[in-house]
């Protein structure tokens, strides 16, 4: 029986576009990259930069991917979101727990402080909160805590909050992941290969004491285990570097893929532990980015493309076995974790 106030959990990722409109790309795009831990230059200088010349060009660009993967229902990055957290309202409410669920995002709507003044609104006595990145990092995990802090101070809400770092060996994560594999039609017992492609971070911050290389090997390591793979059969890789003047965490999946053409050996799957939902960087680039790539790559060796050699393996996005997840992550912080 729920007794008490309730425990307000804010489920937190980077955001969307409202619209596959190059408007609505560019609005969302400058919020994303005026923020220090994703474009730590000169202010003033960025902005004009961003502004003037990158806007305008990706904005267009970035709208046509966007408007490849939109569904007749919206982002459907949006849409994962709003399901996660009826999934968890409804898991929570089964147990019994006096739990409110609201997700934001960082970089669009619902904002942080919007979740948050809806939280506060419904009476909760403290916050939990988790940022939708299982492998933490400076630039993704940081920037939530930045804005929490920043949301939390312009609401002038003095509240009890746990914020989850990370949860990239949680068990149920790590099964789920598994699962998700031998479900896309992965085989153990086979030639098989598995590449876990993560984002990349500027080397910088791994030098500053981000520990995401760390994580992102701990998890690849923990899900190889649980299909019981020899380390041969896979290995990790990293996409989307935002810039080419700083150094970035590699092997890039790119070089990667290439290798494997050239060996020759297998289909290929790509599965993206990382990233909770799917999103651009999953729905297109994974597909019509890498996908192809691996397909030259293998022409230039004078291979054949087979139908069926690469397979993504898509994200928990919405599913029941994401929201199981999630609650397990959060269950021990909603009970009564210990408050920072």
């Amino acid at each position: 029986m729920q007794t008490g106030d309730p425990c307000g959990v804010l489920l937190v990722n980077t955001g969307t576009p409202a619209a596959p409109r190059p408007r609505a790309v560019r609005a969302y795009l400058a919020r994303f990259l005026m923020d220090r831990r994703i474009a730590p230059m000169n202010r003033v200088a960025w902005w004009f930069v961003l502004h003037l010349f990158i806007l305008p060009k990706r904005g267009r660009a970035s709208a046509e991917k966007y408007a490849s993967i939109w569904t007749d229902e919206g982002s459907p990055f949006a849409l994962a979101h709003r399901k996660l957290e009826a999934g968890l309202n409804a898991a929570f409410r089964d147990e019994g727990r006096a739990a409110v669920v609201r997700h934001a995002m960082n970089y669009s709507s619902p904002t942080v402080a919007e979740a948050l003044r809806g939280l506060a609104e419904e009476g909760c006595a403290r916050l939990v909160v988790l940022p939708l990145y299982p492998q933490s990092a400076h630039s993704t995990t940081g920037s939530v805590s930045d804005s929490l802090a920043r949301a939390l101070k312009k609401l002038r809400w003095d509240v009890p909050v746990d914020f989850v770092d990370n949860y990239h060996d949680a068990p149920t994560y790590v099964r789920a992941i598994a699962a998700s594999i031998r479900h896309a039609g992965f085989d153990p017992a086979s030639d098989d290969r598995l590449l876990f492609s993560y984002h990349s971070i500027p080397l910088a911050d791994i030098e500053a004491g981000d520990t995401y290389e760390l994580q992102t090997g701990a998890s690849s390591l923990q899900i190889a285990g649980e299909l019981g793979l020899d380390r041969n059969r896979w290995t990790i890789g990293y996409q989307c570097r935002f810039d080419k003047g700083r150094e970035w965490l590699a092997p890039f999946t790119k070089d990667v893929l290439a290798r494997w053409a050239e060996a020759g050996e297998g289909r290929v799957f790509v599965v993206c532990p990382n990233f909770a939902v799917d999103c651009l960087e999953t729905l297109y680039d994974v597909e019509k980015v890498l996908k192809p790539h691996f397909h030259a790559c293998l022409r230039e060796q004078g291979r054949a493309v087979r139908e069926g050699d690469f397979v993504y393996v898509p994200c928990l996005d919405r599913s029941r076995a994401h929201v199981k997840v999630l609650a397990d992550v959060l269950r021990p912080h909603v009970e009564g974790g210990s408050h920072a």
